[in-house]
């Protein structure tokens, strides 16, 4: 059953849907709880990051239908905790105050890469470290899911940079309070139709491999990277369309002390 390419692409958008929702519900407790809460969560959580790496490098030479949705979820540890990290500000960069107005932009985008920077250091050594253990094994579905989180993520985070029209600052944590100065709202932007193009092409290829596969767990892995490739495009999308994605999860989010986000919309 789990073989069919319907059931795993739905498995891929619970899991993705499920893993977003504990992060969110851990950093929004921790938001409230304050102290050293936040850093307690992160370190309470680091058997993700290390059960995540030995689950990828113990499902290597599977090939079999549980080997690609065991590396699936290997690889969503492994990022989950790294942004669990980020998003209770034990991980973040050493810029944490609001960016002024009317700076340079060249001056704006140090500022803007100083808020971030020591996460992304930490997602490019994950990205390296999965590389070197896993580049050529017989399941590269860890690989692959991790290195599409990667650079979906750096595409949005450019786009965010660089201006659109919708932008959902409402699950941002009282640690993170800072990073929506350096966000622009504007009519889309040189980098977006770049970014869901690539994305498109992307889904199409892991579509072709699929349609391909000749083994139960070829299927299902290569199903697995098309929904969560297409995901990282709708994300885009969302940028841009005006629909209440945030209502996925902010009904199972306890009430913050105080709102601190709200989706904003506009143009400059």
């Amino acid at each position: 059953m789990f073989a069919d390419p319907w059931i795993a692409a739905l498995s891929a958008l619970f899991l993705w849907w499920f893993s977003t929702g504990a992060i969110l519900v851990a950093v929004r407790v921790a938001d409230r709880l304050s102290g050293q809460v936040p850093r307690g969560v992160t370190l309470a959580a680091l058997p993700l990051l290390v059960g995540g790496v030995w689950l990828l490098s113990a499902t290597l030479h599977r090939s079999d239908v549980a080997g690609a949705y065991l590396g699936f979820l290997a690889a969503l540890a492994v990022w989950g905790w790294i942004e669990l990290a980020f998003l209770t500000g034990v991980i973040t960069g050493p810029v944490r105050r609001p960016c002024p107005a009317d700076l340079p932009e060249w001056e704006r985008f140090i500022r803007a890469w100083g808020t971030v920077a020591y996460h992304e250091l930490a997602l490019l050594a994950a990205l390296v470290g999965l590389v070197a253990i896993a580049w050529g094994a017989i399941n590269p579905v860890g690989l692959w899911t991790f290195i599409i989180l990667y650079f979906a993520r750096i595409s949005a985070k450019l786009n965010l940079y660089l201006g659109v029209p919708r932008i959902n600052t409402e699950f941002i944590p009282a640690q993170l309070a800072h990073l929506p100065s350096h966000f622009r709202i504007r009519q889309l932007n040189w980098l977006f139709p770049v970014s869901v193009s690539a994305l498109a092409f992307a889904v199409a290829c892991w579509l072709e491999r699929l349609w391909a596969a000749g083994t139960p767990g070829g299927s299902a892995g290569f199903a697995l990277l098309t929904a969560i490739t297409a995901l990282a495009l709708v994300e885009h999308w969302l940028m841009v369309l005006p629909l209440p994605d945030a209502k996925l999860w902010r009904w199972m989010l306890p009430a913050p002390n105080e709102t601190t986000g709200k989706t904003t919309e506009g143009t400059s």
